[in-house]
């Protein structure tokens, strides 16, 4: 850390409140009082002397009590410079402190130039000098303590937003310090047009009520009107002039850089943030887009982490639907989020399609990551216990132990159609936890025969034992697995598709092939559902026995 760094820091604002004082005391004090000395007779000696030592001991007087109240900024700087740790106290008073600074300095200036608006008229009455030196010190101290006051203000808040709060406030949060003032932007602007426009007409106006009252000598009157006039005007032009520019400055400055932060938030940069430069409602906007901009670097990172779990799911899914000799089988699922609860699965027995072949389809309740990673679990112990010894009553009932202690209490569970068909047999046997009936079709019947079961989900009871059953399963047969996701489908008049809709199109489709079944019915499911949102996961299984 530089020293002359460490100077600047610790008097810049003592600084530029000394030069808003002389910027009013030499422009006005100094520069009108030039303008209309021809028309003024010699000052009583005590009140040049005061005046001589008023202005020094005002700024010696507000000097002080400025380093008395920037004294815990002061014992923070060189801490901030060097990045070192700061007492969480003392660096909370320094903020608040900081932030204030603008207004404290500003009432100090008003003070002081009040004093002089009584001071000054009051010794010029005591003297008996006249109205017309009562006027004039009036005027030239209320003039000098409106210029001081706004530039002051105007002044010290540039450097608080350029210098102060990239120090004080490296990560914003400038709204949440308690006990610090704020000035709206509208004040700002009102502040400007009174310093801008009001100050200098009845500066003005006064002049001319003051001068032109001179009946004596009305030419010289004129002529010095004609001075004081122009020294006036050239005055406030330049004061406006600075303000503008100081004003123009503290408003674009915060607007540049939130339009800085949105065009690297739009590039999908969400680590770009905001530097908030004031408390007022501009630096509150650049607060809001920075928790925005949190809110989507969060959302984003979800996403992608739903990317990968919906990439991880995808791949548990059956990539390809299993050759099994004498039957015809395909499968899906689509998930109304990235991610879902739905499950189907295969389990062949046998080598070279011949023997038994697992079908199993699940719902988890609910949706997204949770609903995934039990289904996730459920399918590992699944197909774990489906490599041992047992009979699908026996594996259900196992896995509905292990279950339950991952759900416990989370009020999770999970519906399981589990069946078993054997070709030789020409039988299906099935286990139900839970779950939608599964149907079978008789196409020469034209009949639908449901199979039904009354066991509970899994997760629910752990010493809840299932049993299997047994039906025949001739050629021809064709059984369908599904979830509830598709005769709960909605229209966007909120009519559900219903199982009355799903037999009759499958009734339609017996003759063509599983997958195609499959692809078509999905294909009725969204003419049905139209513009509606998809509320739940959708699965569905149809083997189709051919000898």
């Amino acid at each position: 850390m530089r020293k002359k760094d460490l100077f600047r820091f610790k008097n810049e604002m003592i600084l530029a409140n000394f030069l808003a004082n002389f910027i009013a005391v030499f422009f006005v004090g100094t520069l009108i009082a030039i303008a209309e000395l021809a028309s003024l007779d010699d000052i009583h000696p005590f009140i040049s002397t005061f005046d001589m030592l008023f202005t020094p001991f005002a700024f010696i007087g507000i000097g002080v009590l400025t380093l008395l109240y920037e004294k815990p900024v002061r014992q923070c700087i060189p801490a901030l410079l060097d990045q070192k740790p700061v007492d969480p106290d003392l660096l909370h008073t320094a903020q608040r402190r900081i932030l204030n600074e603008p207004y404290v300095l500003m009432l100090m200036d008003l003070c002081v130039w009040s004093l002089a608006v009584v001071l000054y008229p009051t010794m010029f009455w005591v003297f008996d000098s006249g109205t017309d030196y009562i006027h004039r010190a009036l005027y030239i101290s209320i003039s000098i303590g409106c210029i001081t006051v706004i530039v002051a203000f105007f002044l010290l808040e540039h450097l608080l937003q350029k210098r102060y709060a990239p120090l004080f406030f490296p990560d914003g949060g400038m709204d949440r310090v308690p006990g610090t003032l704020r000035i709206k932007i509208r004040t700002r602007l009102g502040a400007l047009l009174f310093a801008s426009n009001l100050v200098p007409l009845f500066s003005i106006l006064d002049l001319v009520f003051r001068m032109t009252a001179k009946d004596d000598q009305p030419a010289e009157a004129i002529k010095q009107l004609q001075v004081a006039v122009t020294v006036n005007t050239l005055i406030f032009l330049a004061v406006g002039v600075i303000l503008t520019v100081l004003v123009s400055r503290n408003l674009t400055a915060p607007l540049k850089e939130i339009v800085r932060a949105l065009k690297n938030i739009k590039k999908g940069n969400f680590d770009s943030r905001v530097r908030v430069m004031s408390n007022d409602e501009i630096g509150y906007t650049g607060e809001i887009i920075n928790e925005m901009t949190e809110g989507l670097k969060e959302r984003d990172h979800l996403r992608e982490s739903l990317k990968l779990a919906m990439e991880v799911q995808q791949n548990l899914m059956p990539k390809t639907d299993p050759v099994v000799d004498g039957i015809e089988i395909a499968g899906t699922s689509i998930y109304c989020e990235q991610t879902g609860g739905d499950y189907y699965d295969y389990i062949v027995k046998g080598t070279h399609g011949r023997g038994k072949i697992g079908v199993l389809v699940g719902d988890v309740s609910g949706h997204g990551i949770p609903s995934a990673l039990l289904m996730i679990s459920g399918r590992a112990f699944l197909r774990q216990r489906a490599t041992m010894a047992g009979d699908l009553a026996q594996i259900v009932s196992d896995v509905n132990k292990e279950i339950c202690r991952d759900v416990e209490a989370s009020g999770r569970f999970m519906t399981l159609f589990f069946c078993e068909i054997d070709r030789m047999e020409k039988s299906i046997t099935w286990v139900n936890a839970g779950h939608e009936p599964a149907f079978i079709y008789h196409p020469d019947l034209d009949s639908f025969e449901e199979l039904k079961g009354g066991g509970l989900p899994l997760g629910v009871f752990e010493d809840t034992r299932y049993r299997k059953q047994v039906t025949p399963l001739a050629k021809g047969r064709i059984v369908i697995i599904g979830t509830d996701g598709i005769w709960e489908c909605r229209n966007p008049d909120g009519e559900m598709y219903g199982k009355q809709r799903f037999k009759e199109i499958i009734r339609e489709l017996s003759p063509t092939s599983a997958s195609h079944m499959i692809s078509q019915v999905i294909r009725s499911l969204e003419a049905f559902r139209g513009s509606a949102g998809r509320e739940d996961d959708i699965t569905l299984v149809i083997a189709k026995i051919m000898v």
